[in-house]
């Protein structure tokens, strides 16, 4: 089994949570370890904190994926703010996953780490804020995979948080969703060389891994915007066309970084996404969400279309609704920051006013 290690940066920080943690599932799980980052400083009443909750592979360095919003004035002031992202739980970046050791065996998890959901990932996160004393956030912040966290906490743990922003998102995933992260999960188990869960030969191309993120691309951006940068042009030298060379890089590139196990259990993660999931009336449970919520939509995101970001608009009863009107489709969060960071600050600054309004 790879170890991923060597992917976290030196910022991260390991918190070992004492206790079992027990699952959704009902699974135990011992010595969960979280991998975190954290900016500014938290002040004497631990109530001046903000979660950034990750993507898919994403990892606890917010501030290298989402550079743009870290600064003075900016979405995430360290000067004023205590700025915290943890890397989910079932990841292979430091926080507790299937490349971790089982305590009770001795040996790597790998393909018999237990099944996982959002709520369990921010169970996770609760329990790592209050061992940094956080007694309240002022926000809960993330999109893709990172916006189901943000909308679980405004369930779970709503007298715990000021407000949520959720981008690219939707409230439960769609059979349209379930299906792509299947599609990517058999590219994964058809590789001639994984068999029962491992790679049979380490040093061989783990095809199956890169096919799925292959996949992943291609719903991560939009017609138009392969159109535009790809088209039909060719490779020089290879005669390639330039979009198999985008996509086989991108394949390869997650090869190198990530662990197809943790892949396999965040996309089934993401799967069971389902605000209404053994509560009342999912309808019910979205109104019951009485945050000041902002909910941003890509118009050109394939992946969750706007109509899904409209619906949490419609039904959660505190919630502003921007559309990022980007050609780059779902990945536009993690491209056209500058605008998102605007959307950010100009929530912020609303949300200031009607509290003053109602006071």
């Amino acid at each position: 089994m790879k170890n991923y290690q060597h992917f976290i940066d030196r910022q991260t920080k390991i918190y070992r949570i004492p206790e079992p943690v027990t699952l959704e599932s009902g699974k135990v799980l011992m010595d969960v370890h979280v991998a975190y980052c954290t900016w500014g400083t938290l002040n004497k009443k631990g109530n001046n904190a903000i979660l950034i909750c990750h993507a898919l592979t994403g990892w606890a360095n917010a501030e290298q994926w989402w550079t743009p919003l870290f600064g003075p004035e900016k979405s995430f002031d360290p000067q004023k703010d205590f700025i915290i992202c943890s890397n989910v739980l079932g990841s292979c970046y430091g926080t507790t996953g299937p490349t971790s050791i089982n305590p009770e065996t001795g040996e790597v998890y790998g393909p018999d780490f237990p099944l996982i959901t959002i709520r369990d990932m921010v169970q996770i996160q609760g329990l790592l804020l209050e061992a940094l004393g956080v007694e309240h956030l002022k926000l809960v912040i993330g999109g893709s995979l990172g916006g189901m966290q943000v909308l679980e906490w405004g369930v779970l743990y709503p007298e715990k948080v000021d407000a949520i922003a959720s981008f690219a998102i939707s409230g439960r995933h769609s059979g349209w969703c379930i299906g792509i992260s299947e599609a990517q999960r058999q590219a994964i188990y058809a590789d001639p060389n994984w068999c029962n869960g491992y790679y049979t030969a380490e040093k061989e191309p783990k095809a199956g891994l890169a096919a799925a993120r292959m996949m992943a691309m291609l719903t991560y951006r939009s017609r138009d915007s392969f159109e535009v940068r790809f088209g039909r042009e060719r490779q020089l030298g290879t005669g390639d066309f330039a979009i198999e060379s985008y996509l086989r890089y991108h394949g390869d590139k997650l090869v190198k970084r990530f662990d197809a196990n943790s892949y396999i259990r965040l996309t089934q993660a993401m799967d069971s996404h389902d605000l209404g999931r053994d509560r009342e009336n999912y309808e019910e449970v979205l109104r019951g969400i009485k945050l000041p919520t902002l909910i941003v939509g890509i118009s050109s995101d394939v992946l969750y279309p706007p109509v899904e970001q409209q619906e949490l608009a419609d039904l959660i009863p505190n919630a502003e609704i921007r559309w990022l009107k980007s050609p780059h489709g779902h990945d536009a969060f993690l491209i056209d920051m500058e605008i998102l960071n605007e959307m950010i600050l100009e929530f912020g600054a609303n949300k200031t006013v009607n509290t003053l309004c109602r006071a």
